[in-house]
């Protein structure tokens, strides 16, 4: 709110005030400020718990809220269901011989490849 007075401003305006007002008033004055001050302030507050209680704040809170979990457990469940999905065949293709390459099945009857010797 007064963020854009200095203190060489906010200095010069208290002793504007003080010439003003007098000594002796001051404390009386800067009590019923105070006063006025709170009072606006707490009349701001039920403007704005009324407002808010008309259109349905809560509602419209909890909805937003249930939509931003919902965003990110399908972001999850999208990240666990690519890391569990195996790559793409055609993506990477080893070398002959190199470690972890694909090797035919074996004669001895295993049928745990992709072709079936029947």
């Amino acid at each position: 709110m007064f963020s854009d007075i200095s203190t060489m401003e906010f200095m010069l305006l208290v002793l504007v005030t003080l010439l003003v007002i007098g000594p002796e008033r001051l404390p009386e004055v800067l009590r019923t400020l105070g006063l006025w001050i709170g009072r606006l302030s707490r009349s701001f507050s039920a403007m704005k718990v009324e407002i808010e209680q008309e259109i349905g704040m809560d509602d419209v809170r909890r909805q937003l809220h249930n939509e931003s979990v919902m965003a990110q457990m399908q972001k999850i469940e999208d990240d666990v269901k690519n890391s569990i999905q195996p790559p793409d065949p055609g993506a990477i293709s080893p070398k002959p011989g190199a470690k972890g390459a694909h090797t035919a099945p074996s004669e001895s009857g295993d049928t745990s490849g992709t072709q079936n010797k029947s």
